[in-house]
């Protein structure tokens, strides 16, 4: 078997893992790596887990596209927050996260050979799933300030072509894409006769009064817009795997092959934890979401000391910056030194597509104010050292 070669030779490796060995060879470092939040689901979801465990059946298989008060409890979410409404073109299909609703859109709209076309930096998970699904990314430019550049977007377009991916609040930039880009890609994708898939996995984390946009409510879009949501960011949920897509209706069928072939159901005791986390208080998002905008402003606050070492582009999202390093250094080796000599992580450009130039990811999500600020200090006192004596 020594020269078994499969598809997978093709995927890049997920970066997560590889930086969380070095970390673990590090004691003490503190992470700026993962995409995560410090704070637990809300009581709610713990609350509700009686009702699963009193009805025998609930060990059982249920339907693949989700349990039906969950669904209930989606619709009416994607009507208050992201003035949605669910008609007779589109439906709601409950994942195990919103990777797997990724890779239930791209297996249900592409055959191999196909073209996804991915802005960049792009969502590593994104650009592997398009792989594995033997389809080619095909990769278009943000602007300097990694915002959309629509005209790039409309020439990269081919026959093969099936969708357009877009996240806003983006990983890994942290930028918000403007209503009228979103509104320009939507309607390309019309126009083609191709997909317009949007992530939306931090629609909550927008700052400085920045409004979240969704492409799924905009007017006739409901035949060819495919939108991706996930409980893990906003209510704590990251290792109950549970997400959703919003997507037209005559893919339901599709979406179904893939997903039941996959996972048959998300699961069932997760969907009652997340119909729970739906009914929480307006006040454990409110909450939760000042403290990371706090983080927020202290991290920029100490990042700007390093305005001569690095771009820091805006960012009105998510929990992200994307700094630019000015150095020759390959990102990957900067990230080794910084977690074995500064006790500091961050991800590399490199995995976000970002190969022109040093690039690293800064996640402020995860961490309490004062264990984010140390952290901070030592990526900034570790990035001026290095790059002093490099």
């Amino acid at each position: 078997m020594k020269n078994f070669i499969s598809r997978m030779e093709a995927v890049q490796s997920p970066i997560i893992p590889v930086v969380g060995e070095l970390i673990k060879s590090n004691p003490g470092t503190i992470s700026l790596g993962q995409g995560v939040v410090s704070y637990n689901p809300p009581p709610e979801a713990m609350e509700i887990l009686p009702k699963f465990f009193a009805e025998p059946t609930n060990n059982l298989y249920k339907a693949v596209e989700g349990i039906p008060p969950l669904l209930a409890a989606i619709e009416a979410k994607l009507q208050a927050f992201n003035n949605i409404e669910i008609n007779d073109e589109n439906c709601i299909v409950v994942t195990a996260g919103s990777n797997m609703a990724f890779m239930n859109a791209i297996l249900a709209i592409t055959s191999i050979g196909d073209e996804i076309i991915l802005n960049t930096p792009y969502y590593f998970n994104h650009e592997m799933a398009t792989t594995m699904a033997g389809c080619h990314p095909v990769l278009v430019e943000t602007d300097e300030n990694y915002q959309l550049r629509v005209d790039a977007i409309a020439k990269a377009i081919t026959s093969k072509t099936k969708a357009i991916v877009t996240i806003s609040p983006n990983n890994p930039t942290g930028v918000v894409y403007s209503e009228e880009a979103l509104r320009q890609v939507n309607q390309i994708c019309k126009q083609r006769n191709i997909y317009h898939i949007h992530d939306e996995a931090y629609e909550y984390f927008t700052y400085d009064g920045v409004k979240h946009v969704s492409p799924g409510a905009f007017s006739g879009s409901s035949e060819y817009t495919i939108s991706l949501y996930s409980l893990s960011k906003a209510y704590g949920f990251a290792s109950w795997r549970i997400g959703y897509m919003l997507i037209p209706k005559h893919l339901l069928v599709a979406v179904k092959k893939v997903q039941d072939t996959i996972v048959i159901c998300p699961p069932v005791i997760s969907q009652y934890a997340a119909l729970g986390a739906l009914q929480a208080k307006e006040e454990y998002l409110k909450k939760n979401l000042e403290a990371i905008a706090q983080v927020r402003y202290d991290v920029l606050n100490s990042l700007n000391r390093l305005q001569n070492q690095c771009s820091i582009t805006p960012a009105d999202g998510a929990f992200y910056f994307f700094l630019k390093v000015y150095t020759n250094m390959d990102s990957f080796e900067l990230v080794e030194r910084l977690i074995k000599e500064h006790l500091v992580a961050v991800i590399p450009g490199t995995t976000f597509g970002m190969d022109n130039g040093c690039y690293l990811r800064v996640a402020y999500g995860a961490l309490q104010k004062e264990t984010a600020k140390e952290g901070i200090e030592r990526l900034v006192t570790g990035l001026q050292t290095i790059l002093q004596n490099n």
